[in-house]
Parts: C-alpha cells; sequence; structure tokens
C-alpha cells in the first residue's frame, strides 16, 4: 500500500461498520485499527444464548459489519483484501491494499448505510418488480451463498414454520426474558431494540412477526393489517460453520443495502432460525445448503431510526493509534453523518 489510510478515514468507516444490523441490535462486535488493518472480533458479553447457543447470528452481525466497512472504504476508493480468522483470535481482519477509482454503484451502497432500516411496519400490496428481485440476488451472489425468491407454495410453509417456531419461543421463559433484557431500559440506551421501533401488533392471522414487546399491555401497543401474501426471499450458505455464517452475513448486507438504493423496505423474520428441528425442515433437500436469513421485503412508509453505541464504546486500542472520536464523515456523499443513529 503505497498511501496510508488516514485515522480520519479509518474512523469514519468505522461508524459505517458500527452502522450493520445485527440480531435484537446487540451490536456484538469489537475493532481494532493498528494503521495498516481493521481486526474484528465478536464480543461474547453480548451474546444470545436463548434464540443464537451456537453464535450463527452473532457471526452473521459481524459478517455485516464487515460488508458495511469495505463498502465504506470502497467509497473512499480503497481496494480491500479480507482475510479469517485475524490476528488474535479475530472473526476477520480488513486491509486496504491499493487505491483506486470509486463507481457510481459503490458509492449508492455507500450512501444506502445511512438509510438502511429494519421496517417492522406493514407493507403495501404492490408487488415487488422481477428486475428489483433480480438485483437482490446478484447482491447476494458469491461462492457458495444464494438468495432464493419464495413461491407461493414454499412461502406458505416457511410462514406455517414460522408461526410454529413464534409460538414455541414466546412459551420459553429463557426467551421473554433474553428479549426483555435487549428491548427496556433508560432512554439513553444505544443498543437492544427501543419501543419506537417495534412496531404495530399483526392482525393479520398469516404472517407471524416477532413481537419485541411481549411484556407490553394490549392497551400500550398499536395493531395494524399486515399484507397477507409478504414477498419472503431466503439467504442460503454452503455449509454452515463460523466462517460460512460470516459469509451470509456480508451477502445479507449487500441485499439490504441493495434494498435501500431501490426504495425497498426489509425485515428478518428469523423465528424458524432459531428453533434448530426447524430449521433443519427449511433446509433444501441433499444437505449442501443451508437457510441462514429469511427476510421479507416490499414497499413501506419510513420508519424511525434505532440506537447505535459510539465508536469509544466498540474500539480496541491499537500501540501508536489514536482514531479521532468525534464527528468524523466520510469525505465522499457522507452516507454517514456523525451523530446520526441507525438501527437494525
Amino acid at each position: 500500500m503505497n498511501e496510508r489510510l488516514s485515522d480520519r478515514t479509518a474512523a469514519a468507516c468505522l461508524r459505517a461498520a458500527v452502522a450493520a444490523p445485527s440480531i435484537h441490535n446487540t451490536q456484538p462486535w469489537r475493532f481494532r485499527f493498528d494503521g495498516t488493518a481493521f481486526d474484528l472480533f465478536t464480543d461474547p458479553r453480548r451474546a444470545l444464548g436463548a434464540i443464537d447457543p451456537d453464535g450463527r447470528g452473532l457471526h452473521i452481525s459481524i459478517g455485516a459489519a464487515a460488508c458495511n466497512l469495505r463498502v465504506a472504504l470502497a467509497a473512499e476508493g480503497w481496494a480491500t483484501r479480507i482475510e479469517r480468522p485475524g490476528p488474535g483470535g479475530g472473526a476477520a481482519r480488513i486491509t486496504p491494499v491499493a487505491r483506486l477509482g470509486t463507481s457510481p454503484a459503490t458509492l449508492a451502497l455507500a450512501g444506502a448505510i445511512a438509510r438502511r432500516r429494519t421496517n417492522r411496519e406493514p407493507f403495501s400490496d404492490a408487488a415487488v418488480p422481477a428486475a428489483v428481485l433480480d438485483a437482490l440476488r446478484r447482491a447476494a451472489a458469491a461462492d457458495g451463498i444464494r438468495l432464493v425468491v419464495l413461491d407461493p407454495v414454499r412461502r406458505g410453509a416457511v410462514l406455517a414454520l414460522t408461526g410454529a417456531a413464534d409460538a414455541w419461543q414466546r412459551a420459553d421463559p429463557r426467551y421473554r426474558s433474553e428479549l426483555a433484557a435487549w428491548t427496556t431500559g433508560h432512554a439513553e440506551r444505544r443498543d437492544g431494540v427501543p419501543a419506537t421501533v417495534f412496531g404495530p401488533r399483526s392482525t393479520t392471522s398469516a404472517i407471524a412477526l416477532r413481537d419485541f414487546g411481549l411484556q407490553l399491555t394490549g392497551a400500550d401497543r398499536d395493531t395494524a393489517r399486515f399484507e397477507t401474501h409478504p414477498r419472503l426471499v431466503v439467504l442460503h450458505s454452503r455449509g454452515d460453520d463460523p466462517g460460512r455464517w460470516l459469509d451470509a452475513g456480508r451477502a445479507l448486507e449487500r441485499v439490504l443495502l441493495t434494498a435501500a438504493v431501490h426504495g425497498l423496505a426489509a425485515q428478518p423474520m428469523t423465528q424458524a432460525l432459531e428453533v434448530a428441528h426447524l430449521r433443519r425442515l427449511l433446509a433444501p433437500p441433499g444437505g449442501r445448503w443451508f437457510p441462514q436469513m429469511i427476510l421479507r421485503v416490499g414497499y413501506g412508509r419510513p420508519v424511525s431510526a434505532g440506537p447505535r453505541r459510539p465508536l469509544r464504546d466498540v474500539l480496541l486500542n491499537a500501540p501508536g493509534v489514536a482514531l479521532p472520536l468525534r464527528s468524523t464523515a466520510f469525505s465522499r456523499g457522507e452516507p454517514v453523518a456523525a451523530g446520526r443513529r441507525h438501527q437494525r
């Protein structure tokens, strides 16, 4: 690398990484920049034992952060190399290796980092154009990764399994306790899922959405009719280990950013993936492909942003490196403005 990455640019790109989605918005990551490369680490203190005992969702979250970091670096004109594991047991190492030009597509993805939201509101009945679904497939495509758009028969099966998983989880005291731990707290909390982004309870029996407000009474929640026939896509990986989970997380975030570019809303529907015996039923025959994420996509109204932890809370010190932790935005298009909050 002939030109050194500036500390200011490094801090701005790390803020883009922190804007990634994560399971229950736990933000289970830590980062270290040593002046030449970024190391990404899991934060086991933020693991979810009830719904993610093997850390699959945690690693998908880390992969999503890695995607944002690479997109932000590309928007600043840097080609990158990703390796795993990183030194000291890190989940991944991302190294800027050369300066190159930027493309409109890269800048569009980088700009979408600040707009990406998890949308828990009803979507309209408007069909998603085939060209947009094809764009999502292309965004996910990588070695050993694919995105499948469900037809009505498979959609019905997935919705049925999701409903069964949701009921299974609601009956589990460990699940309810874990959910409450990440949905309650003081107003200034910078993680978890606050009540402002719970979304309404669905009056549509055909679709089982995770209810982040289980601890609230019915009088405290709005209700709404959700689409009867939601558009569902499923992300698969060939293989099912931490490395593949990281790959799936990177692909997932590319899909979500691409959806944002096209004005498309998205919401994870992962209950059936969190109950082991039901997840096995979602795997295609042959034992080669494994479901890693189910997304509901469509067109919805804008939603509020949820919280993000400040960079100082997720950054590990590296000897001789002192990144600017105050306002630091991208120099191209400022896709992540200082102080702006994002949600899963």
